[in-house]
């Protein structure tokens, strides 16, 4: 497999240097030459499978021979040793639960899958590796936790300066050693256009080895595909779900997207926004409109600009009945927490924000589609966002994870939104 640039200026790439590169020069995201289709083999026994095999066999088209199959399954294996399960809520709706992982987030799986990769990639090199990471929220601590105290590799990590929670901030400074955090006086955005011009960065590049952990790499984007196939293992009905994914970057919707393509069944795909709008009025109107990010009670999804959907806009054109499969929401804090606080009280499941924005975007489609059945992604654990417990009283039960940090010290950095200053930080890491 073999994987080109969405800007068509980049040399095609194997999986490894698009893993190492993080991100083409031309700043396009690598794209796979090939969507793979799942054998019918594969869905003969799919019932029967353990999550590692499933795993192994749906990423296995992606890698190619950079990796044995048994160095490829250990990786698998490890990435996917927590529970998925899919919960249902009301007789229509069923929660994913992306949040028994080691930093209680969806992005528990990317970033294990891709700190295993780059491990395994970087011990032929002699320079050291340093992982540049954007987060609004769970994306720090997931990769913080997965790339800690690995040998060789340095991580620094951009967050939005008063813009994440007091757990997620916890997630992702308080661990030193060779993760860096630094406070970004701006917002989401505003990290992430750092890491990029910091990864398109040639002068930069000859003195540190430089790749991304954002959903922008590959070997983060693509493993997200393996919990749709998890849920579907666990879909009782005898017809195609409705997925909701909560959206932000567009990166988790993007593989589930491309896990259809591949074959898994899904009747639709809805992505679920805050205030940040972007994508839903695209959709409807046909003009990309790049606004200021707004800060919302789902502060994780409060991106204005998503690198991600550049993808779904190349799946669309290699299979364009996706265009047909796929619509986008906005759903205000308001709904928001009035949601909470109903399923609450209905159901006894708490939701945090981005789930809650997930569920009412699903209940909205099926009230007007009578008949079907769907799930939204609960994306991560309501203990990591502050707004939970003000909204409709508690969190829920207290995970062992979190007990212990709210001991430990913030390590981290206070930056303007400066790409020089960035510079030098990274070029003091070699």
């Amino acid at each position: 497999m073999k994987y080109f640039s969405t800007n068509r200026k980049s040399a095609h790439v194997s999986f490894r240097e698009a893993t190492l590169n993080g991100q083409p020069a031309d700043q396009g995201l690598y794209f796979p030459e090939q969507i793979p289709t799942l054998s019918a083999e594969f869905w003969r026994n799919f019932l029967d499978k353990s999550k590692a095999q499933i795993a192994f066999e749906v990423i296995k088209p992606y890698i190619g021979n950079d990796l044995t199959d048994e160095t490829l399954f250990k990786i698998c294996a490890e990435t996917v040793n927590f529970d998925f399960p899919l919960v249902r809520i009301t007789e229509n709706i069923g929660a994913l639960e992306l949040f028994h992982g080691a930093t209680l987030a969806f992005k528990d799986v990317g970033a294990r899958f891709m700190s295993r990769c780059l491990r395994y990639f970087s011990i032929d090199k002699s320079e050291k590796t340093i992982v540049i990471v954007a987060t609004s929220g769970d994306t720090g601590g997931a990769v913080a936790n997965g790339f800690f105290d690995v040998d060789g590799v340095e991580v620094v990590i951009l967050y939005p300066q008063g813009k994440v929670s007091k757990v997620q901030e916890l997630q992702l400074t308080t661990l030193g050693k060779n993760i860096t955090a630094l406070e970004v006086s701006g917002n989401f955005d505003d990290c992430q256009a750092l890491a990029k011009t910091a990864l398109a960065d040639m002068e930069l590049q000859k003195k540190v080895f430089l790749t991304s952990a954002n959903s922008i790499n590959v070997a983060r984007w693509l493993p997200q595909q393996f919990y749709y196939f998890y849920a579907f293992q666990q879909w009782k009905e005898n017809f195609a779900p409705i997925i909701c994914v909560p959206s932000g970057n567009f990166g988790n919707i993007c593989a589930g997207i491309l896990a259809s393509v591949s074959g898994l069944p899904c009747e639709k795909f809805i992505a679920a926004t805050n205030a940040n709008d972007v994508i839903p009025n695209f959709l409807q109107t046909g003009e990309m409109k790049i606004q200021q990010s707004v800060a919302t009670l789902s502060n994780a999804m409060d991106v204005a600009n998503p690198s991600n959907f550049v993808r779904i806009l190349e799946i669309f054109e290699q299979d364009y009945l996706m265009v047909e499969k796929m619509e986008a929401v906005s759903v205000s804090d308001e709904i928001t927490a009035q949601t909470m606080r109903e399923v609450y009280t209905k159901y006894n499941y708490v939701l945090d924000p981005h789930g809650a924005v997930g569920f009412y975007a699903l209940e909205k489609y099926l009230e007007g589609n009578p008949g079907k059945k769907g799930f939204f992604l609960e994306t991560a654990h309501p203990v990591k966002f502050d707004s939970v417990e003000q909204i409709i009283g508690t969190y829920g039960e207290m995970p062992e994870a979190v007990k212990g940090l709210f001991a430990k010290p913030n390590q981290s950095i206070e930056i303007d939104a400066n790409y020089e200053d960035l510079k030098e930080i990274l070029v003091q890491k070699v």
